[in-house]
């Protein structure tokens, strides 16, 4: 099955344009969560980052991006899929033109300077942006491939999923009062659409849920505000025929939702695309 990828915007826009989009990381908090307002509506604030928890995150975002739960085996995927994002790599889906690829391997070779990735550095920045494999080809597949086999190449994988995905997503939820689930739900949105401030951006999503439905921080019901929430990121994945199945919340996130199950307690069932998956 396709790997499926967050949108982003190429064609209409220069690289520079593309670059600065993808690369600015939206105004989150990062300070500790204002006090909640008493109200039966709010549960306790969950976390996502619990060691336990971000297996079952990292397993549940492997099932939609790469129809399997074993996130690890992922560091050495590679691919064009033909969605107009060049390649699209790793356990995150890093792609060549959307800049958090070149963000990767700049931090990479940053740490590890004599890398078998550092040599396509300068075409990584000419192709950014756009679709193009200029540079690139099967040489920079094998040498993504030889890197992935290492665990410092690993460990800058999993450094920037954690700085541009993960942590902006649980910081922003547990700032709204979220629990685990709705930690999650905020992680798997910011993975498909990026972060920004645009309308298809995670932020914009968010924007238009709290247009609906207080938060639980505002004192509004968790509940309704992630219905709200999932309701307008599906109005933007149906935008685009890449993400217009949109089974990963239909009978994944909101199987949760409509369990009650807000700590992600184990085990687990839930299914997308078709295809059928358990945490235990």
């Amino acid at each position: 099955m396709s790997k499926k990828l967050r949108p982003v915007l190429v064609g209409a826009l220069g690289a520079a344009s593309v670059a600065a989009l993808v690369v600015t990381t939206p105004a989150f908090s990062s300070a500790a969560p204002a006090p909640l307002a008493a109200s039966a509506s709010v549960r306790a604030v969950g976390d996502l980052s619990a060691p336990a928890k971000k297996e079952i995150a990292m397993k549940l975002v492997s099932s939609a991006e790469n129809s399997s739960l074993d996130w690890k085996a992922q560091y050495k995927y590679i691919e064009d899929i033909g969605d107009g994002r060049g390649y699209t790599a790793g356990i995150i889906g890093f792609c060549s033109g959307t800049g958090d690829m070149l963000e990767l391997v700049e931090a990479y070779t940053n740490a590890v300077p004599d890398n078998p990735l550092a040599k396509f550095l300068p075409a990584l920045r000419k192709v950014n942006g756009t679709d193009s494999h200029a540079g690139l080809g099967s040489a920079f597949e094998s040498a993504w491939k030889q890197a992935a086999a290492t665990s410092a190449f690993q460990t800058a994988q999993n450094n920037e999923r954690d700085r541009v995905y993960f942590n902006p997503a649980v910081n922003q939820g547990k700032s709204d009062g979220l629990s685990t689930l709705g930690q999650f739900i905020y992680y798997d949105a910011i993975v498909m659409h990026g972060p920004g401030s645009s309308s298809d951006s995670f932020g914009g999503i968010r924007r238009t849920a709290m247009q609906k439905a207080k938060t639980p921080a505002q004192g509004g019901n968790e509940t309704t505000y992630l219905k709200a929430f999932l309701d307008a990121r599906k109005v933007i994945m149906k935008q685009e025929e890449a993400h217009a199945d949109t089974s990963r919340v239909d009978t994944e996130q909101l199987v949760f939702l409509n369990a009650g199950n807000f700590d992600l307690k184990t085990p687990l069932k839930w299914k997308v695309y078709g295809d059928s998956y358990t945490i235990n």
